[in-house]
């Protein structure tokens, strides 16, 4: 599979398409904290499918990409598998100036091909240019598959917030997870 990562441009941006982000959610991640170092054990749960698509609160839900691509503080890398768009990384500078992974996601029908490592490669040489510390992004106790994968790209788990989704549904048991990726460590 020919794989490239580009930066969204005017020439590109009529390729986005939309991404089938489904996952399978069968455990969850449980969390202990100990010389300010999280591990965790997983918990299996009744499986159901999850999507962030469904989610109207969900990043870049709108899908209107336009106002990242002139902002010097901001970039999305888009990746193309066989010519076909397969997925996409958003990035901003943050107020703590870490690069935000403000999106990433791979249509699942491309997902085990190095594409999201590549795309999170690419994020590590936005922040690198802009003299950022490192990355940075949250997502949730039971998307165990992707919290594994930031973990194998080097995060490190650096907060759980058990009260962020409660806004939303107040009886979500979901827990964000908040990783950090150090440049120069």
């Amino acid at each position: 599979m020919d794989v490239f990562i580009t930066k969204l441009n005017e020439d590109n941006v009529s390729q986005i398409r939309p991404i089938d982000d489904s996952f399978l959610v069968d455990s969850i991640l449980i969390f202990t904290l100990a010389d300010r170092q999280y591990t965790y054990t997983l918990e299996p749960i009744a499986s159901c499918e999850k999507r962030y698509s469904d989610d109207p609160y969900g990043d870049a839900a709108d899908g209107n990409y336009g106002d990242d691509m002139e902002h010097p503080d901001r970039a999305i890398y888009l990746a193309f598998a066989d010519r076909r768009f397969a997925g996409l990384i958003q990035l901003k500078r943050n107020w703590n100036n870490y690069a935000l992974v403000e999106d990433i996601k791979v249509d699942r029908a491309y997902r085990r091909h190095g594409i999201g490592r590549r795309l999170i490669e690419q994020a590590k040489l936005w922040a690198a240019a802009g003299h950022m510390p490192g990355l940075m992004l949250e997502t949730q106790n039971n998307n165990v598959k992707a919290c594994r994968f930031y973990e194998s790209c080097g995060f490190v788990i650096g907060g759980v917030d058990f009260h962020v989704y409660k806004g939303i549904d107040p009886d979500s048991g979901e827990a964000a997870v908040y990783w950090y990726y150090f440049l120069n460590e």
